[in-house]
């Protein structure tokens, strides 16, 4: 079958190979599935980048943790799913339901499991989740970590609620979901990013307030003057980004961390923290495939589609994560496979 393989981190993304590599076949307990569309996170330019660091990788390793196909053949005491079933693929195939714990997230898919980019994968059935009719294969294929992570922060972990606020940084993958969810439960939202034609975009997918970060630096006071404060902020930046976030949460209000786009060092002062009582959590290990079945219920019950920013061909995969790098993006970068 045709596959990519990460074989080494470069600094242009030549370790990223095409190969050949036998057709996997399902164990007991798994489906074999044939992919038809994967997409690209940030962390999967941090695994094949020289100038940058993900820990837990295994390499050489197929990439991508996000993919969606058909499932074409099942192993020994596989109930669940069934021949032609739609799935798509579990960033952490052993956390199926209850709370996260180091164990269900040892296994990572394009981390140290092989992951989406390539014809054909096995996975545990039990992690696969079915896909409503409604979405595309490209559009089933944007969610295994930027939708799932999104959904749980603010709806699982934050019990968001439609007389909340929801800030959302940036218009990539993460930030545009969690933009759709905030809107699917009826919360007021505020996006920031430096580009207007995306604010515009945004405002297009139901952003109430928008906000240009590199004509508003200190836009961390600005968001807490428009709205009050906000309920929840999804912080994908890190510590480059943190402060202003923390000024811009509302007494009590949750500050959902998930991402450092913006740099792992920097110092934050701890007081906007205490004065207003904030929760400040990380988001690990993205999500069981039991919240990936209920974001999956709630996005056909509002007909929440996916936004797909562009699709690559299979041979132009590096060029998709040169252009994800270059952060032109709005929503999710696909690469189509054979």
């Amino acid at each position: 079958m045709q596959a990519y393989e990460v074989q080494e981190p470069t600094t242009d993304y030549e370790g990223v190979v095409q190969v050949e590599r036998d057709r996997p076949e399902p164990g007991p307990g798994e489906a074999l599935v044939r992919l038809r569309a994967a997409s690209l996170n940030y962390r999967d330019l941090a695994i094949a980048s020289a100038d940058l660091a993900y820990p837990g990788t295994d390499l050489p390793v197929i990439p991508l943790s996000d993919g969606a196909g058909e499932v074409v053949a099942v192993g020994e005491d596989v109930q669940r799913l069934a021949e032609g079933d739609r799935v798509a693929t579990p960033f952490a195939p052993d956390w199926i339901d209850g709370p996260y714990a180091p164990e269900k997230g040892a296994r990572t898919t394009g981390g140290n499991v092989d992951g989406a980019l390539a014809e054909y994968a096995a996975f545990p059935a039990e992690s696969l989740p079915l896909v409503p009719d409604y979405l595309s294969d490209e559009e089933a294929a944007s969610l295994s970590c930027a939708g799932l992570t999104a959904w749980r922060a603010l709806v699982e972990d934050g019990d968001l609620t439609a007389d909340e606020t929801v800030l959302a940084l940036g218009t990539g993958g993460v930030s545009t979901f969690a933009l759709q969810f905030a809107d699917l439960h009826g919360a007021r939202t505020v996006v920031t990013s430096s580009s207007d034609e995306k604010l515009e975009r945004a405002r297009e997918l139901g952003a109430d307030e928008t906000i240009n970060y590199e004509a508003t630096p200190e836009w961390g006071g600005t968001v807490a003057e428009r709205v009050g404060g906000v309920d929840h902020v999804v912080e994908v930046g890190g510590p480059g980004t943190l402060e202003q976030s923390l000024e811009a949460a509302a007494p009590t209000g949750h500050v959902h961390l998930i991402g450092v786009l913006a740099g792992q060092d920097g110092l934050v002062h701890p007081g906007p923290i205490l004065g207003k009582a904030l929760t400040v959590e990380g988001v690990m290990g993205v999500g069981s495939r039991a919240m990936f079945d209920r974001m999956l219920d709630a996005m056909a019950a509002g007909e929440v589609t996916p936004v797909v920013d562009s699709v690559f061909a299979f041979d132009e995969a590096r060029e998709a994560y040169r252009y994800l790098e270059r952060g032109e993006h709005q929503g999710k970068v696909v690469v189509s496979l054979p």
